[in-house]
């Protein structure tokens, strides 16, 4: 199978730069056993059945885009603190934390820009005042590296002041103050995310509740977007690309919860690709949705059989991208590109801050 199976024309002006005003307002394309037809959010909940489980991804985007300074001299005693040590400074560089590897030491993993010139031993100085500083402590297969904080009280208090929200580089802009809670699902609780779960994002507290007032069945998971998310696929055959864990939670409530309903044959549908690629993962083996954390590392790609998830929930997502096999392997990919194909005549908008389509 080839990664250019999966590719589609897409026109520059459809990829939405900015969220629309209200969350729901969005449009929604419904692709039903092949069959399409246009629609609105709004008319989400009335897609759904009595009995059935919604299942959400309930985590929380941090501001991981850092950015500040390499070193020129590593032997030189320098401190953020001191405006003198700039003299000894060369480079901005953007350090784009993807994962938490350990807290004592405070250890992540990361991307660097301009990557090929930031070595091992390197230390970047992030703010002027009470900052953080970070060295290069190893180098990745993918490009990315591990580095290293210095000791310092309330580090994410230090993230969250200095970091910047992590849009994709498809916005092509800066990040502003609204962004913090617009690239923010309502339900978000669990610190973790360098991206959004963007199908989640069309949510308000009204439809959730109309959601519950229907007597649909809820239900949470946590699983963190990182690199697996988002990272490109480099080989040309599908089969030979190899994704990159992401840390997840699964609680035992959830999964009793979806255990019951597959037993009672009442459909599991999944609010978003991190959803649905966590309760794969978790049910791979047994066809049972297991309790617990880890990392889930399931590259879901057509020909995959589902075990749980019956319908998702989802937005648009980027040519030959593993998102986007994803949807082809629960839909078909014949269906979900003449779906995509639509989507552009009708000027959908695309991506993160885009349209949705829900899949059954």
């Amino acid at each position: 199978m080839l990664v250019s199976d999966f590719n589609y024309y897409l026109p520059q002006e459809l990829i939405a730069q900015e969220p629309l005003p209200d969350r729901a307002a969005s449009r929604m394309l419904l692709l039903s056993r092949g069959r399409i037809t246009d629609g609105n959010f709004r008319d989400f909940p009335a897609l759904l059945r009595p009995g059935e489980l919604v299942v959400f991804n309930n985590t929380r985007v941090f501001p991981a885009r850092l950015m500040g300074y390499r070193s020129g001299a590593k032997a030189q005693p320098l401190s953020p603190q001191n405006p003198a040590s700039r003299d000894f400074l060369k480079g901005r560089v953007e350090v784009f934390l993807t994962k938490q590897l350990s807290t004592d030491p405070n250890e992540w993993e990361c991307l660097v820009r301009p990557g090929r010139k930031i070595g091992v031993g390197e230390r970047i100085y992030i703010g002027e005042h009470d900052g953080l500083v970070a060295e290069v402590i190893a180098r990745g297969g993918f490009g990315e590296r591990r580095v290293r904080f210095d000791p310092v009280p309330n580090l994410f208090e230090r993230i969250e002041r200095l970091g910047h929200v992590p849009l994709p580089p498809y916005i092509s802009r800066d990040d502003r103050p609204p962004d913090r809670d617009r690239y923010q699902t309502v339900y978000a609780r669990e610190r973790g995310s360098v991206a959004a779960p963007t199908a989640g994002l069309h949510f308000t507290p009204e439809i959730m509740a109309e959601i519950r007032q229907r007597g649909i069945e809820t239900a949470e998971i946590t699983l963190h977007v990182g690199l697996g998310t988002f990272q490109p696929i480099r080989a040309e055959k599908v089969e030979e690309h190899k994704l990159h864990g992401e840390s997840y939670e699964i609680s035992n409530e959830t999964a009793q919860k979806i255990n019951r309903a597959l037993d009672e044959g009442r459909r599991v549908i999944a609010i978003g690709t991190t959803t649905v690629r966590t309760l794969e993962y978790s049910a791979r083996t047994s066809g049972r949705v297991q309790p617990g954390r880890g990392e889930a590392d399931l590259f879901i790609y057509p020909g995959f059989k589902f075990r749980v998830v019956g319908a998702m929930l989802t937005n648009f997502h980027l040519p030959q991208s593993t998102l986007l096999m994803l949807v082809c392997a629960l839909a078909g990919t014949d269906p979900v590109l003449a779906a995509y194909r639509h989507a552009v005549d009708r000027k959908y908008r695309f991506y993160s801050y885009g349209d949705c389509m829900f899949v059954e």
